[in-house]
């Protein structure tokens, strides 16, 4: 009887197995509810997972069109077309026969020429004729006859000539002087403008180089931004990684346009000194032998269009400093006067003529041409000095465009060098970094240095081109 109580009491075995609260059925449900977590955090991940690749696509076709804006300015915003190209010897022999400031020294001539046509005519015969007509308030008569008509017309024909001139003979060889300066004037300042189209030209074939090498930066550059956005987007890759890409291949195209724009304006350059409403392109690159060394030892004076001018302007002021002299000569001249009276007067025949030898002795005039002589003195000590530095700094000029020649050619060897290193540098280091051997810093610093490499090699190429042409024209081999 107690134990069937405490059985009772405490619950059967079978009670136990097959309650609701047992053991076995609260195992199965945790069980139940790990499984549904379980599901749950699986359906997250799957939709922050498609939900990650969606925002990927969007900020990868955010920045196809961030490329495809920053391309557009390298092939549709693009300067204006030159007017025409020219080759490098069209671009000299039009601008030598073309430039306005040629023609403007070569009007230099033609005032020469009206000096000596004054001066000559200084020197020869100059005729004269006077015609006067007098009327009195009454005539003067005598016994009958007229003495002085009240009415009178005169006419006569004076012809002077020079015997003794001294001075203006002087003059006249001064003139011819004045118009071989003008002449030598006119070379010089074609040898410049041929210069300074020379190096306007040179300047577009260096922009043009420059934007070659920003080109193929950017192309490497964008190669390297279309793999970093392709590893973003496969979950290999960085933003930051991308963002860097895409700040370098941005900086490029900056690049790019600069060079463009020099190229523009170099053109434009060209085509004002070639007399053309318009930009000229080059047509070629000029090569510019320099001469041997033996060929270099000619005399400067002979060859130099400047050194002449400043020799022919010191022999001009000489020669007015010993013409000073004349200034003291006396002067002889002849005059020869026919003329006619209609009507007559009673003691002065209808026609007749005259004869006269006019003669001048300077004797005293207060300093005047001892002064005149002074200035023309200190205008040779002027031009003896322009020849003297002129002839120095030409000197100088060769000598420092040799060395520039030789120096220009070594450095030349050596950017090529570095600049083929540098791609060979760029090449591994892309393929490195496909590979995952190196970072995207590294990356984008080998593309600076190659850039920068080829960059130094067209800036050393046009620096070598000017320093041979700085050679010939300092030879006075230019044009």
């Amino acid at each position: 009887m107690s134990l069937s109580k405490a059985s009772a009491a405490n619950g059967s075995p079978n009670r136990l197995r097959q309650g609701d609260g047992g053991p076995p059925k609260r195992r199965a449900k945790a069980e139940g509810l790990r499984y549904w977590n379980a599901a749950r955090w699986a359906l997250a991940v799957l939709a922050a997972h498609a939900h990650t690749s969606d925002v990927l696509q969007a900020r990868a076709d955010r920045r196809d069109a961030l490329v495809a804006h920053l391309a557009a300015p390298a092939s549709a915003q693009t300067a204006p077309a030159p007017a025409f190209r020219a080759t490098f010897k069209e671009a000299i022999d039009r601008a030598i026969e073309k430039n306005p400031t040629v023609a403007a020294a070569a009007s230099g001539i033609l005032a020469a020429e009206g000096l000596i046509r004054q001066a000559r005519a200084a020197t020869l015969v100059r005729v004269t004729s006077d015609i006067t007509w007098t009327n009195l308030n009454r005539g003067v008569e005598f016994e009958g006859a007229v003495v002085t008509p009240r009415s009178q017309v005169t006419a006569s024909v004076t012809a002077f000539q020079p015997i003794l001139a001294g001075a203006a003979w002087a003059r006249r060889a001064q003139a011819a002087d004045t118009k071989d300066v003008a002449e030598l004037n006119v070379a010089d300042t074609k040898r410049q403008i041929a210069f300074a189209t020379a190096d306007a030209f040179l300047t577009i074939i260096t922009q043009r180089r420059l934007v070659e090498a920003n080109l193929r930066a950017h192309e490497v550059a964008r190669a390297h931004f279309d793999l970093a956005t392709e590893l973003e987007r496969q979950g290999m890759g960085s933003r930051l990684n991308a963002l860097r890409a895409q700040q370098q291949m941005s900086t490029d195209e900056g690049l790019v346009e600069v060079a463009r724009l020099g190229v523009y304006r170099a053109q434009e350059a060209l085509g004002v000194l070639m007399a053309v409403d318009g930009p000229v392109d080059a047509a070629d690159e000029p090569d510019f032998p320099v001469p041997p060394l033996a060929d270099q030892a000619a005399p400067l004076l002979l060859l130099r269009t400047d050194l002449k001018l400043f020799a022919a302007e010191e022999q001009t002021a000489a020669r007015i400093v010993r013409d000073s002299s004349k200034d003291y000569w006396p002067t002889i001249d002849a005059l020869f006067s026919p003329s006619t009276t209609n009507p007559a007067q009673f003691f002065v025949p209808a026609n007749s003529w005259r004869f006269l030898l006019l003669g001048n002795i300077p004797i005293f005039d207060s300093g005047q041409r001892a002064g005149t002589r002074i200035q023309r003195e200190a205008a040779v000590e002027e031009a003896r000095a322009n020849l003297a530095g002129a002839t120095t700094r030409a000197g100088a000029e060769v000598r420092a465009a040799r060395e520039a020649v030789a120096s220009g050619e070594r450095t030349l060897a050596t950017a090529r060098s570095v600049a083929d290193q540098a791609r060979q540098i760029l090449n591994i280091t892309n393929v490195s970094f496909r590979a995952g051997a190196a970072t995207n810093i590294e990356v984008i610093d080998a593309q600076r240095v190659s850039r920068d490499a080829d960059m130094a090699v067209a800036v050393t190429e046009d620096t070598l081109r000017r320093a041979k042409l700085e050679l010939l024209n300092a030879l006075g081999r230019f044009p």
